[in-house]
């Protein structure tokens, strides 16, 4: 897929589901956002916001104008996730902005949500646009087990805190999938393995992997992840698993080994193989976020 382009996700049991690769950081099969083409028709996910026209160019090739869109869903609030969402809500007059109970203050009132990214993301914040803010009368706070009927489909939140509290995965019965957010890493498609996200402040590796032993009891047929697009569910999960659990020991053993924290980032920068997906700029950024994420977590625990 190129930049802007918009595809239907032919996988499985799916129907009345489209996905856009947003262009997010300027990057290919990075950032997508799902459109369900439902009897109340919806948009999963909003990207960073930057490139949010993309995505309304992707409902006019769906064929769908904003107004009729009634459902916004994200999955957490970390921008990459619903840093579109303000912008979306004010050119889709008549949708509902559904968020986990958490998250919802921060869509209403994004100033900490946009200083927080800024010191997570570091130098790819150039790549960001501050949010805009959603009206609080437009948000639907949801918990664990809510529904969010769209008709001929339901969206069923399931809480996953491991990758951030905010953070819920959906349910879509009708289609046999789950959007999973971060839950289930970052999925790259050419080598269809997912990489690991650990940002900080938040990543919990012991509920991280309880997220992911709650996606193979859903045991969807379909992933759709945010990162990037659908693919049929064999045995990502499990090797997910294995992957976060290593990744953590072996930041933690460079902490042991090296010097000091700055030493730990660096290492895994010259070495990471998000380069060679993302590109050079993309991949240092990633990794040196996941890094830090990881070394929070280290310290909370300890």
């Amino acid at each position: 897929m190129g930049l802007g382009d918009v595809r239907q996700v032919a996988t499985g049991s799916c129907s009345d589901l489209w996905f856009v690769d947003t262009g997010m950081y300027e990057v290919i099969e990075y950032g997508s956002v799902y459109i369900h083409d439902a009897e109340r028709p919806a948009i999963v996910e909003t990207g960073i916001g930057t490139h949010y026209d993309r995505i309304l160019d992707a409902l006019e090739t769906v064929g769908l104008t904003p107004a009729e869109i009634e459902v916004i869903a994200v999955t957490h609030v970390h921008l990459d996730h619903a840093g579109g969402a303000g912008f979306l809500a004010e050119a889709c007059p008549n949708a509902t902005i559904v968020v986990h109970e958490i998250g919802a203050p921060h869509l209403a009132d994004p100033g900490r949500l946009w200083a927080g990214t800024e010191q997570a993301v570091g130098e790819q914040i150039t790549h960001y646009v501050e949010p805009e803010p959603v009206p609080e009368e437009r948000i639907r706070a949801i918990a664990d087990g809510d529904r969010v009927e769209l008709g001929d489909h339901t969206l069923i939140a399931h809480h996953a805190p491991g990758h951030a509290p905010h953070q819920v995965v959906y349910e879509d019965p009708e289609n046999d999938a789950v959007f999973t957010g971060d839950a289930a890493g970052l999925y790259v498609p050419k080598r269809d393995e997912a990489l690991p996200t650990s940002p900080p402040p938040d990543f919990d590796l012991a509920q991280a992997l309880r997220d992911v032993e709650l996606l193979q009891e859903l045991a969807p047929e379909t992933l759709l992840y945010s990162h990037f697009g659908p693919a049929m569910a064999t045995n990502q999960l499990s090797e997910y698993a294995r992957t976060l659990s290593d990744w953590v020991q072996v930041v933690a053993a460079a902490r042991e080994a090296l010097e000091d924290d700055a030493a730990v980032i660096e290492h895994f920068v010259g070495e990471t193989a998000a380069s060679e997906i993302w590109g050079a700029e993309k991949g240092a950024g990633e990794t040196a976020m996941n890094v830090r994420g990881v070394l929070t977590y280290l310290d909370r625990s300890a």
